[in-house]
């Protein structure tokens, strides 16, 4: 099997002939790699990654037309494709911003209506089935990633609390808001999918650390059914399509809801937030699993032993129903030590599936 082979079949809980590896890094951890190694490589070409991404529908970003909308700006902020401003967080973190909602507040659906969104069904995919031809050359499985599909991207340009307000009222807005992003998410997996992916990787965090973000009652009344129609439409298209869903936190009372929409593989089961054992034995050989190595605690703050052992449980735990993929929960921040990403690394090749 190549790595694309293995990984494809691990997912499926089909036999497979090794324990692929997978990890994002912070800057400081990836300065690190490279005086450890010495590697002039991407880590994830150095430590044999089984994947890598195809490149979005590409659209043309206009910042100035989102200007109005975050007059008081910080220096250093930047505004994404969907005019949802960032300012800058730590050295440390970059991934942690301050976000700028630009619709928050805004009480006109007419209002709400002339905001411009990226417009995915006149962008340019020309490059999606090259760039998926080259990496199946190479033996790698080709990801669509399309995480913050509806709920996420929906609530950054209105704010969480008003669209959650917009959805329990059953305002207009929510309707709008919530259309337009899954027509457009709908758009972006068809274009994958006639490129060739492999995988669609969808998310949106539908937990928090101890409790849902929301009732499943509301979850499945405004999400879940736009959910299952992106899912759908891609799968229309390839219904072999291995689809993906990322949400931290607690998110345990939603996986027969994801499953139902049509969900392959759940990440990253964190185990700060869920059980692993318990979500296995309900769960294994309905769905697939990527992630449950904590990010808050294993990685950072247990020893390298601690590590591999955490590993090798989870994998023992999943032999049962197959389906594990295991990987840090997270990205790995600055307090993970440089042996613990190698702890991982041996672990999951040391491990032997038959």
């Amino acid at each position: 099997m190549n790595p694309r082979e293995n990984l494809l079949a691990l997912l499926r809980r089909e036999p497979y002939e090794w324990v692929p590896v997978d990890f994002s890094l912070c800057p400081s951890l990836e300065e690190e790699y490279r005086r450890q190694t010495g590697s002039r490589l991407a880590y994830q070409e150095y430590f044999h990654f089984p994947w890598a991404g195809i490149e979005d529908i590409r659209v043309p970003k206009d910042d100035s037309q989102y200007l109005s909308y975050h007059p008081d700006l910080k220096s250093g902020g930047v505004i994404d494709l969907w005019g949802v401003a960032h300012e800058p967080g730590s050295e440390a973190a970059k991934h942690m911003t301050y976000m700028r909602c630009p619709l928050r507040g805004v009480d006109s659906l007419s209002e709400i209506k002339a905001y411009p969104l990226p417009d995915f069904a006149h962008g340019d995919a020309s490059h999606q089935k090259a760039q998926t031809d080259a990496i199946h050359q190479k033996g790698l499985a080709a990801v669509g990633y399309m995480q913050c599909t509806i709920w996420e991207t929906a609530w950054y340009m209105r704010g969480m609390e008003d669209l959650m307000m917009d959805m329990m009222t059953e305002d207009p807005i929510a309707d709008y808001i919530l259309d337009a992003v899954t027509e457009r998410a709908m758009i972006r997996a068809q274009s994958f999918a006639k490129a060739g992916a492999d995988i669609l990787y969808f998310g949106d965090d539908i937990g928090m650390q101890r409790t849902p973000m929301m009732s499943t009652e509301l979850y499945c009344k405004w999400l879940k059914p736009r959910l299952t129609q992106v899912v759908k439409t891609a799968r229309q298209i390839n219904p072999n399509l291995i689809i993906m869903y990322h949400s931290c936190g607690h998110a345990t009372p939603f996986i027969p809801h994801l499953i139902e929409a049509g969900i392959d593989v759940l990440n990253p089961i964190q185990p700060e937030s869920m059980d692993f054992a318990a979500i296995c034995r309900e769960f294994g050989g309905k769905v697939s699993f990527h992630g449950t190595i904590g990010t808050q605690t294993t990685m950072p703050f247990g020893t390298p032993d601690e590590v591999r052992a955490k590993v090798w449980e989870h994998l023992s735990i999943a032999k049962q129903c197959g389906g594990l993929f295991p990987a840090p929960t997270h990205l790995l921040e600055p307090e993970v030590p440089w042996e613990n990403v190698l702890a991982y690394v041996e672990a999951c090749r040391d491990y032997q599936p038959q």
